[in-house]
């Protein structure tokens, strides 16, 4: 039979975990709220050509799936400590990025509006692809960092952003990151003990929770 301080400790224990769930839906709509500004254009004269619009359109959806797929791998894996710091980064990440497009007010290479410097979608794909390397492996993070510089290189071919925005869009997301993630592997103590008998080899691993 459970004790009131067991009980209790459970209770409070998911009450947390659901806790840190909904902020992980805040996390991915602060990313998005990043790249409204792009998507939001005034009347403009520039006409893009069919293969600009396409590539306008992918490097929308990849700029809210990208940080969707890297809140969808937190919440499997039950990373509570990562959502957190994943949820700093995107704060960070979108309080610099819209302070920097309001103030500057840089016209776009469009002339759709003048929120273009920094590259809002640069800075979101750049943010959740450093997360996914800095959390969990450079390995995760390939695919993250392929589709992080196809989305720079397509602001820059759909005329959305000249090169410098998406650089230092890339340079904002990539930094908050990098400061507020920390590997996974090291905040949970992961070690890794060869064993011999004679019989025979192998390896033990032990993990704190």
């Amino acid at each position: 039979m459970k004790t009131y301080k067991e009980t209790f400790g459970l209770i409070k224990s998911k009450n947390s975990h659901s806790k840190w769930k909904m902020w992980g839906v805040v996390l991915v709509a602060i990313m998005i709220n990043v790249v409204t500004p792009d998507l939001h254009a005034e009347e403009f004269t520039y006409q893009p050509t069919e293969a600009q619009r396409v590539v306008r359109t992918s490097t929308d959806v990849i700029a809210v799936a990208l940080p969707a797929a890297a809140l969808a791998t937190t919440l499997i894996k039950q990373d509570w400590e990562g959502l957190k710091e994943g949820a700093i980064s995107a704060a960070v990440t979108a309080g610099v990025t819209l302070a920097l497009k309001y103030s500057i007010k840089e016209n776009r290479p469009d002339f759709s509006n003048k929120h273009s410097f920094p590259s809002g979608h640069s800075a979101v794909t750049f943010a959740s692809a450093t997360y996914i390397g800095r959390r969990y492996g450079w390995k995760w993070s390939i695919p993250a960092y392929a589709l992080s510089t196809y989305t720079a290189w397509g602001r820059i071919y759909g005329k959305k952003h000249h090169w410098w925005d998406v650089a230092a869009g890339a340079a904002i997301g990539a930094a908050s990151s990098f400061v507020f993630t920390h590997p996974y592997m090291q905040k949970h103590e992961v070690a890794l003990v060869p064993t011999v008998s004679d019989t025979s080899a192998g390896v033990m691993a032990s993990f704190v929770f």
